[in-house]
């Protein structure tokens, strides 16, 4: 029995136990599971177990579709291009993303370090059962039947210190976030990000301006780790000078919400001014107000020599300011926030966008790289896999982070070719594959130069290896177009094989997960 096999058995044993499933449907399952045809029809079978503990939510669950015919690489040769073959190889993947999954776990299984990715969790049709609805707006039935497969086929790429975030609105957070414990587990989930994607406007929304939308976290395992930024500061924002060295100041009277007596009572009490004075803190009212720390620490920096005094000659008193040392702050770990409230926002991804392309509205809502970067650069990273990749965000942020910090990362890119009234091509061929061509080389595959970004950009260079999702029967037996024919190896990290017989034994091997039989 296969590893797959025998993972989804004892994840329905951990539903019995956890009082899910009744053990008669899991024993009924198990057998289902044990003598299914392929991996795909084995988890396509565990599916139908799914339920929610904690919240009771249930869906209707639609299987992909399972056929005959084995999905495959196709490379395409004329949207990949090399710049530097010292440089690694990054990916964009053309078709459905269940079947490209599938192939990925071919080569990088237990691989992939970050998955980033963004579902179409409002609009646009995704995937053989998300159909749209008269609103064009994917039912949550079809949503969460659509991530379910991708997200078992995801959970396997990952290493074991790897993580996924997952993009998600208000609408569809709670119900994405009960299938994400599903598949990953609750004690691997680590934490929700508010991301700030638009300040002001909405004047059209409803009820009130809705400017967040959510980033979910789930680790593979408990080797999973979280690495804090250091502080990148300029010297030159440090313009005091005493003994110690330089330094820079922040007020010690509490300004803002909570600045009054009141707030905090233990916060109001005396300290000496140079002139040996008695003062107390004043509220930016004039009120009776508060030290922004407590009387301990105060007066530890009273003995250390860390208080900045300076008069003011409106009010005619002394006003107190702590000394921040540059020696203290280089270097020191920011630990993270929760809410990106100033990272970016969606209008200057489409911005960024329009400077590639000398086109406006091309793409819907598009990511902005600096949130992505901000993400990625908490993560010790090598293989960093969206599977919605749209517009390409994700791959442009890898390398500008690539660029900024002299990093090996690399990216694969999948993404449908849906066509739109502004993409009559496909997304990704019209916008996906020539946003990375422009920023990596510095024209378009027509030999465009003229536009914006690269008269202000240095194109980041690299590699791009283009591959289609191609098809082919598993009984076909036409001389030349059989599956052992067609599918090349070197595709997926292989050597090429000396003889057909090593080639049908890693056929066989490998690819009965992408159809029904083989």
């Amino acid at each position: 029995m296969s590893t797959l096999k025998n993972e989804l058995c004892a994840d329905l044993e951990r539903r019995v136990s956890d009082r899910i499933l009744e053990p008669t449907n899991a024993d009924l399952l198990k057998k289902l599971i044990v003598n299914a045809e392929s991996d795909n029809e084995a988890m396509m079978i565990a599916e139908l177990g799914t339920t929610y503990k904690h919240t009771g939510l249930h869906f209707d669950k639609r299987l992909e579709k399972m056929t005959n015919e084995i999905s495959y690489f196709r490379k395409n040769n004329m949207l990949s291009f090399h710049t530097d073959d010292d440089k690694p190889t990054n990916k964009l993947i053309i078709g459905d993303n269940y079947e490209a999954l599938q192939n990925l776990l071919i080569q990088y299984k237990n691989h992939v370090d970050v998955i980033y990715i963004d579902p179409p969790y409002g609009k646009d049709s995704m995937g053989e059962f998300a159909k749209t609805n008269y609103e064009n707006a994917i039912t949550r039935d079809n949503l969460l039947s659509m991530l379910y497969p991708r997200l078992m086929l995801a959970k396997h790429l990952l290493s074991d210190s790897g993580v996924i975030f997952c993009s998600i609105d208000d609408k569809n957070q709670a119900y994405v976030k009960c299938l994400f414990d599903e598949v990953f587990g609750e004690k691997n989930f680590i934490g929700t990000m508010i991301w700030r994607k638009k300040a002001g406007g909405g004047q059209t929304d409803e009820f009130f301006v809705t400017e967040h939308e959510y980033i979910m976290s789930y680790r593979r395992t408990e080797n999973f780790e979280w690495f804090d930024t250091k502080n990148d500061i300029s010297e030159d924002s440090f313009k005091y000078n005493d003994n110690k060295g330089k330094y820079a100041i922040s007020k010690l009277e509490k300004w803002g919400s909570s600045a009054h007596r009141e707030d905090r009572p233990t916060m109001y009490y005396s300290i000496i001014d140079p002139d040996g004075n008695e003062i107390f803190p004043i509220a930016p009212d004039g009120a009776d107000g508060r030290w922004r720390v407590g009387h301990d620490r105060m007066f530890r920096l009273i003995e250390n020599e860390g208080i900045h005094w300076e008069y003011n000659i409106v009010a005619h008193r002394w006003i107190p300011y702590e000394k921040c040392y540059y020696s203290e702050s280089s270097g020191k770990l920011n630990k993270s926030r929760s809410i990106l409230y100033n990272v970016a926002e969606t209008g200057t991804a489409t911005k960024l966008l329009t400077s590639i392309f000398s086109k406006k509205d091309l793409f819907e809502s598009p990511k902005p790289i600096e949130l992505l970067k901000t993400i990625i650069e908490h993560v010790d990273s090598e293989v960093v896999l969206d599977f919605f990749a749209g517009s390409g965000t994700t791959g442009h942020a890898v390398l500008d982070l690539n660029a900024k910090d002299g990093g090996n990362r690399t990216f694969i890119l999948c993404q449908l070719n849906e066509k739109t009234d502004t993409t009559p091509n496909g997304i990704a061929y019209d916008v996906t594959a020539k946003r990375l061509k422009r920023i990596m080389t510095g024209e378009c595959y027509d030999g465009n130069k003229d536009f914006e970004w690269v008269k202000k950009n240095k194109p980041y260079g690299g590699n791009l290896d283009v591959y289609e999702i191609a098809s082919v029967a598993n009984f076909e037996a036409t001389e030349g177009k059989t599956p052992f024919d067609v599918i090349d190896e070197t595709l997926y990290g292989e050597e090429k094989f000396q003889s057909m017989h090593e080639k049908i034994d890693w056929v066989c091997q490998n690819f009965s997960q992408t159809q029904k039989r083989l």
